[in-house]
């Protein structure tokens, strides 16, 4: 693996980072599976509150589906050097009972409210259980910046 001349940065620089890039980028990989029908992976647009991730997909679309059948999920910020994972359970918010601020936050960073949309929506939310952040093979060891829902320093 190359390293392209990475420093190492320290856990708590990492998580700075990480919180950083979930306030701003806009897209997420979502990994689901189906027992019967197996593993399924998505880009989705999201947002995050501080807490957790939001996102949200036609109701009847196989993430939806794979999650109501199986919450855990994990998601990936899309860049390969620049690694974030996330893993955590979702929840699942019908877009008429979805809670008003979160779906705001949603409508406000895209200009696109799906609770006006014809058809049926479904908001996810996903507060990560472990978060994994690493740039390159000098910050393979020690990838972990959250454990058991607690950011680590």
């Amino acid at each position: 693996m190359e390293t392209t001349g990475t420093v190492r940065r320290q856990a708590a620089e990492r998580k700075r980072d990480t919180l950083e890039r979930l306030a701003t980028e806009r897209d997420v990989w979502v990994s689901t599976a189906h027992p019967e029908h197996g593993p399924h992976q998505v880009p989705l647009w999201f947002s995050w509150d501080g807490r957790a991730v939001w996102m949200c997909t036609g109701a009847t679309s196989v993430t939806a589906r794979n999650l109501r059948e199986e919450p855990r999920v994990r998601l990936a910020l899309p860049d390969t050097f620049d690694v974030v994972l996330i893993e955590g359970a979702a929840e699942c918010f019908p877009d008429q009972e979805v809670p008003a601020a979160a779906a705001d936050a949603f409508t406000e960073k895209f200009g696109w409210d799906p609770r006006t949309e014809e058809g049926s929506f479904l908001y996810i939310r996903v507060t990560p259980r472990t978060v994994r952040a690493w740039r390159g093979e000098p910050e393979l060891r020690g990838r972990a910046v959250m454990r058991a829902g607690t950011w680590l320093d």
